[in-house]
């Protein structure tokens, strides 16, 4: 009996498992990045940027270029990366944790230049990786090591929403917030990362996708509570959508 293929894994993903924690949504972002890049043809002018955290790991898992750089720093590598290879793909994938916190000036000067370069930006709402630190991306009342009774506004300020910020930039093309809580979102989560590499290869200039993602482990939930506290707390603090598309 011949049985037809309908799902297989992506031709630029290395043959290894993820070591991510259970229920964590960094395996399936990858995921969602190697399909892309196939579905593309560009694995073999595909470069990705990884910084300090959990996105650090992404050396072990693509079949093509990852260049690791300093806490905060991808978009100053990818700006020199992409200025030095034009002919290149170029993509930094971040936390929050890096890209809101210590690579708030680099992420913001690099949006205010207008590089041509795709920022994937992985927004858990904690540092996953140092232990559950309190990110600029907490919500307020929001426990983590460093808030043990809540993110409080009058101390710890307020959360902050990067895809709005930056959507205001005038070197900005395309700004969106997806999720990976549910199949629909997943699919809107592809098809973002997509239309940011298509906006590269047409020289249009800065993208963004923030992508909403659970973090069962510092959040103290299970796999399954997590995607519903994404959807129940962080979906109405972080409204999902396109935020600029020029």
């Amino acid at each position: 009996m011949n049985m037809k293929k309908v799902f297989q894994k992506p031709a630029c993903l290395k043959n290894v498992p993820f070591r991510f924690c259970p229920g964590c949504g960094h395996s399936i972002i990858h995921r969602l990045i190697a399909e892309c890049v196939d579905s593309m043809g560009i694995c073999e002018k595909v470069i990705g940027i990884a910084p300090v955290g959990c996105a650090v790991f992404a050396y072990d898992y693509f079949n093509f270029d990852i260049l690791e750089a300093a806490h905060g720093r991808p978009p100053a590598a990818a700006t020199g990366l992409k200025r030095a290879l034009p002919d290149r793909i170029i993509f930094s994938y971040q936390g929050d944790g890096d890209l809101a916190a210590i690579g708030t000036g680099e992420i913001v000067h690099a949006a205010n230049r207008g590089e041509n370069i795709s920022v994937f930006f992985v927004n858990n709402a904690t540092y996953g990786m140092t232990g559950g630190q309190m990110a600029p991306t907490t919500l307020c009342n929001q426990k983590t090591t460093t808030t043990p009774k809540g993110r409080k506004k009058d101390s710890d300020g307020y959360p902050l929403h990067v895809s709005e910020l930056l959507a205001t930039i005038e070197g900005t093309s395309f700004i969106a917030r997806t999720a990976v809580d549910s199949y629909k979102n997943v699919i809107d989560t592809r098809k973002a990362i997509k239309k940011s590499f298509r906006y590269q290869i047409e020289g249009k200039g800065f993208s963004l996708v923030e992508i909403l993602s659970p973090c069962p482990v510092d959040w103290k939930l299970s796999p399954r509570d997590a995607l519903i506290w994404i959807r129940e707390k962080m979906i109405p603090e972080y409204p999902l959508g396109t935020y600029k598309d020029i």
